[in-house]
């Protein structure tokens, strides 16, 4: 996947129950990302894989970083690597 990239993020926070997970699909979806979002139940944190162009991943990340109005993000723990292509879309799935 020549010049995409994957984003692996984790956001520590005031993040589950709050709608976290489907304005990040809505956000994805309108920067034409793929991959997916989940709650983990065991520590209460929001994880995501995202793939697409650089600057659309960016952009992302900084979204992620205000999160929904509902949310309180304290931290976005993210990293890099080159894309896998292994998505179609970007979808909610559960842990």
């Amino acid at each position: 996947m020549t010049g995409l990239e994957r984003l692996s993020a984790r956001v520590v926070g005031r993040v589950q129950g709050v709608g976290f997970r489907w304005w990040a699909r809505v956000r994805a979806d309108e920067l034409g990302l793929t991959g997916w979002v989940a709650n983990d139940p065991n520590d209460r944190t929001v994880e995501l894989v995202a793939e697409g162009p650089p600057a659309a991943l960016d952009a992302f990340e900084r979204l992620l970083w205000a999160g929904p109005s509902s949310a309180q993000v304290e931290r976005v723990e993210a990293s890099r690597e080159p894309a896998s292509g292994g998505f179609r879309r970007f979808e909610i799935t559960r842990p």
